[in-house]
């Protein structure tokens, strides 16, 4: 019979200590001892001669009868689908076979009151409608079932009239204690595990309290091993830090299949769901949701979104294509040049990097001999989104030069490409698939390196030099 007991162990060098320590004593780090479970067998060597190598052999027919098994169910929401993979068609934006995979482990992770919570119970209220899916256990550790149900009365109240006759499916756990949950597992048999939060489950084996390192790493060990042979798809609800990331040791987004991040301004109404890890599909795919009165309503258009109040009779304003995964979106940036009246001019930016704001400023006052250095620049990305990828550089610098300039730029116009530091316009990837959207947008002229090679002649033809 093996016997269980506890070490702290360091997260770098992995030395075990009998007890809590700041520092470890081999590698020198501080606070990476995390306290775990540890097994120790009484018969050594000789248990595993009983061990028959049949046992954990797996020929490939079986893996390939064992296909059906991994049928992906869709979650009634298309954006949520798209993110967790599968087939999905770019061209017509639409599921081919996208979504839950049974055994999947998901981790959910976010700000508080960012919407992880509704989002997943839209999910199960989708799910429960449904013919294909039988019971569903939902572990609230934060929240009281009471708490739950008013939500879900919330967003059941205009839609979802076939959930009134399921309402039986879904069934709450309010345990705890994790191998109370994994016990209730086993005996329920459940089509679908939610667990919120992960952070709020224990075991009694670890003296940690809830949400410790130690806590963490354990319970969604166990969880996982009870539900993987079960074949039951379960999402995990997970904390962040002051910095952003998940919170717990870095372990658990490998223990998990994929790791969603659910993001956005909390003053605003857009909300993005990216795989951060996804060992089911791609990570290049993101799902836009708005928030409503009654929870999370997903964008299938979210180019209307983001270029909602687009000001297109107004110097400064400038439109964009960017890629978020494989999914072109048409955004709105903005620019503001003025006077400054400071010795140094300040560089600002909003959903931009300050150091793209600094090189493009330098490259128009280089090439376009535009009179940047006694001026102070102010670049922002309409709808609170934040752009990354070089494909925007044209654009910001034409927003640039029309805010200095006082120049309205044409109507119906996008811009897309790298701008080097050399003044060139270079291509970008997925040129094809931006110009189909603009086109379908209504936008009729696209500027990019196959119509100029340098950013100096695009301002020309707009007369902004």
């Amino acid at each position: 019979m093996a016997k269980s007991s506890t070490m702290y162990v360091c997260q770098k060098c992995e030395q075990t200590f009998a007890k809590w320590q700041g520092r470890c004593d081999n590698c020198g780090a501080w606070n990476t001892l995390v306290e775990q479970v540890v097994e120790k067998k009484s018969k050594g060597l000789e248990s595993a001669k009983n061990i028959k190598a049949g046992d954990f052999l797996v020929k490939l027919p079986d893996v390939d009868a064992l296909e059906g098994h991994k049928k992906r169910l869709s979650t009634g929401i298309g954006e949520f689908d798209r993110v967790l993979g599968g087939s999905w068609d770019s061209d017509n934006d639409k599921s081919n076979g996208s979504g839950i995979v049974p055994g999947a482990v998901v981790l959910i992770g976010g700000e508080p009151g960012i919407g992880k919570s509704t989002l997943l119970t839209q999910l199960v209220i989708n799910l429960s409608a449904s013919d294909e899916i039988g019971k569903i256990l939902y572990v609230c550790g934060e929240e009281s079932p009471s708490q739950i149900g008013l939500r879900i009365n919330r967003i059941i109240q205009k839609e979802h009239k076939k959930f009134e006759n399921k309402k039986d499916k879904i069934v709450f756990v309010t345990a705890t204690d994790v191998d109370t949950v994994c016990q209730i597992i086993k005996t329920e048999r459940p089509s679908l595990l939610i667990v919120d939060s992960i952070q709020t489950l224990t075991t009694e084996e670890l003296s940690g309290a809830a949400g410790s390192a130690g806590q963490i790493r354990e319970t969604a060990d166990r969880l996982t091993d009870t539900v993987k042979p079960l074949h039951i798809p379960t999402f995990l609800v997970g904390h962040v830090t002051k910095e952003g990331e998940i919170a717990g040791p870095k372990i658990l987004e490998h223990i998990v299949d994929a790791v969603l991040e659910l993001s956005g301004d909390r003053t605003g109404d857009l909300r993005i769901l990216r795989a951060v890890k996804n060992r089911f599909g791609a990570t290049d795919e993101v799902g836009v949701f708005k928030i409503n009165e009654v929870g999370l309503q997903e964008v299938s258009n979210p180019s209307q979104i983001f270029l909602e109040y687009a000001e297109q009779g107004v110097p400064g304003s400038s439109t964009v294509c960017i890629m978020e995964g494989t999914r072109p979106l048409l955004v709105e940036v903005q620019a503001l040049v003025l006077q400054s009246q400071l010795a140094m001019p300040r560089r600002v930016g909003r959903g931009v990097e300050l150091s793209r704001i600094q090189v493009l400023s330098a490259i128009l006052e280089k090439h376009a001999k535009l009179p940047l250095g006694f001026s102070d620049v102010f670049l922002s990305v309409a709808g609170g989104i934040t752009v990354k990828e070089p494909a925007v550089d044209l654009g910001l610098a034409v927003a640039i030069a029309s805010s200095l300039k006082n120049k309205i730029l044409p109507k119906k116009t996008i811009f897309v490409g790298e701008v080097g530091l050399l003044g060139e316009i270079r291509n970008v990837s997925y040129i094809e698939r931006r110009i189909k959207e603009a086109k379908r947008l209504g936008y009729t002229n696209v500027i990019s390196r196959k119509t100029h090679a340098r950013v100096k002649d695009v301002l020309k033809e707009l007369e902004l030099l």
